[in-house]
């Protein structure tokens, strides 16, 4: 039942619930999906062209092999990331899969073979 405090209220912990009141991580949490989304739809859209245009790949299949990594990566990420947050914490987990993406880019920018683009999104995954 709504208590009618339009200001948030507070829990027994002292957390403080409501979007006013956690405005800040809001928007970062929207700034973060809006990078990793926008990272995603580009890498969809120019990652096939590198594949034909860079390396030569001329089967479809080859050329989104990198869809089928980063689908099953991602599959089993989510998988065992429940339970590692439960015990190494919700934020260190976070972290953690932030800092494996951080190479993703530059993977792709320097790939030397079409191995490299499909281990880059690995890590994505």
């Amino acid at each position: 039942m709504a208590s009618g405090n339009r200001s948030g209220s507070r829990t027994s912990q002292g957390v403080r619930l409501g979007l006013r009141e956690n405005l800040g991580q809001f928007s970062l949490l929207a700034l973060v999906n809006a990078f990793v989304g926008g990272m995603v739809g580009l890498e969809r859209t120019v990652v096939p062209l590198i594949g034909s245009e860079q390396f030569g790949l001329v089967l479809r299949t080859s050329i989104f092999s990198f869809i089928v990594t980063f689908g099953l990566i991602k599959a089993l990420s989510n998988l065992f990331a429940g339970g590692l947050a439960d015990r190494f914490g919700r934020k260190k987990v976070l972290v953690a899969g932030w800092v494996v993406g951080v190479p993703v880019p530059f993977m792709i920018m320097y790939a030397p073979s079409w191995e490299w683009i499909v281990a880059a999104n690995a890590l994505l995954g």
